[in-house]
């Protein structure tokens, strides 16, 4: 059996993701869909607005064969990061190619940029040095560089999904057998885009907004996730009076101690904690040229489940493979390769699986602070199997 893989959060599902894994089936010609989804924390620094279970049975009731977790670790990171535990996830279900959407032109090669950067290690590590400068970000750097040596412009750079395209190339390079990249078009609705230019087809952001406003949002979603999305929405509002104790409650040198934490940070975190009572507007406060949206709100996850940096270093060296559910088919291709697979396949977590998945545990504990109606997210869960 072949294997597609794909990266994902549903957050929620909608009619671009439906077509994305239809397409992904009939380009790769494969027998099953792998999803590797992210859980209740995503990679833009958000708890998701609804729960992975729910999540997951909308992408198995549309055409996905098997989902698998993205543990937290990777989960709500930047690019490059998140990448790298979604390829690596794939790769160890012996995934034969990795079909991703893309709002960048889809005459770009990721195959050949990901090659290239094998190949050009060192012309890349020169000209990085070359360019280094204390006022800049890594980002900024390779930016330069990208667009010296791939003749990639900034605005080019800035695409979202063209980005993440960027940085599963790179990793999938890395892999000792690397995937087969396809890149599909993104239909109608980029990821940023909050205007609806399509009966059927809006982004997430937008269906977010639409749900915000208490507008129907049934036909850009199917069925299933209309259904799921009537339980308790899930933002950031939900945390905030939590998030605002541990920040105000936190010494700085506290703060210091959180994964990726920085001075300049911690400091205006308190300051605008202690005056502002909306999240929405704390977080226009906090945001600068240094710091953006996306990098606070990770921070801010960081915060909430209190996060050290080493509890993430030493995630990452314990990797494994969350199973959140499956079809006949997936189940049968999951059968076909478990003997092949090195990193241990968690059907279930028990009450002695604490040291195995503790950040992703600690994660769906703080979860489920958002609403009585969210169930357990781990003890005494099986995996999802639709026939």
């Amino acid at each position: 059996m072949r294997a597609c893989g794909v990266i994902v959060e549903y957050n929620p599902f909608h009619n671009g993701h439906l077509y994305h894994v239809k397409k992904a089936r009939e380009k790769s010609q494969a027998d099953v869909i792998i999803a590797v989804m992210s859980g209740n924390f995503l990679q833009r620094g958000e708890p998701a607005i609804v729960d992975k279970w729910q999540r997951a049975q909308v992408a198995l009731s549309n055409g996905v064969d098997v989902v698998v977790e993205l543990p937290f670790q990777y989960a709500c990171q930047a690019a490059d990061i998140f990448a790298k535990g979604s390829v690596q996830t794939l790769a160890q279900l012996r995934c034969e190619s990795l079909c991703f959407g893309t709002d960048y032109d889809t005459s770009f090669d990721y195959n050949y940029f990901g090659e290239q950067l094998i190949l050009r290690t060192e012309e890349i590590k020169s000209l990085f040095e070359e360019k280094a400068d204390q006022k800049k970000t890594y980002p900024q750097i390779m930016q330069e560089v990208y667009q010296t040596l791939f003749n990639l412009s900034p605005v080019d750079q800035i695409l979202p999904n063209h980005i993440l395209g960027l940085s599963y190339a790179k990793k999938n390079a890395q892999l000792e057998n690397p995937m087969h990249l396809i890149a599909i078009k993104r239909q109608k609705a980029g990821y940023h885009d909050i205007e609806i230019t399509d009966e059927k087809i809006a982004s997430a952001t937008a269906i977010r907004q639409l749900l915000a406003a208490k507008k129907n949002i049934a036909d850009f979603v199917p069925n299933e996730m209309a259904l799921a999305l009537k339980m308790p929405n899930i933002s950031w509002q939900q945390f905030w009076p939590y998030l605002r104790y541990r920040i105000l409650s936190s010494t700085v040198d506290e703060l210091l101690t959180i994964y990726q934490m920085e001075l300049g940070l911690a400091l205006k975190l308190q300051e605008v904690a202690a005056k502002q009572s909306d999240f929405t507007i704390f977080l226009a406060k906090v945001k600068s040229k240094h710091f953006t949206v996306t990098h606070i709100q990770r921070v801010l996850c960081y915060i909430l489940l209190n996060i050290r940096t080493e509890e993430i270093t030493n995630a990452w060296d314990n990797n494994y493979l969350r199973i959140l559910g499956f079809t006949a088919e997936g189940q049968k291709y999951l059968n076909s390769i478990k003997k092949t697979v090195s990193w241990p396949i968690l059907a279930r977590v028990g009450k002695s699986g604490n040291k195995q998945v503790p950040l992703t545990l600690r994660s769906d504990e703080i979860y489920r602070l958002a609403s009585k109606e969210i169930q357990e997210q781990n003890f005494g869960r099986m995996p999802l199997k639709l026939n």
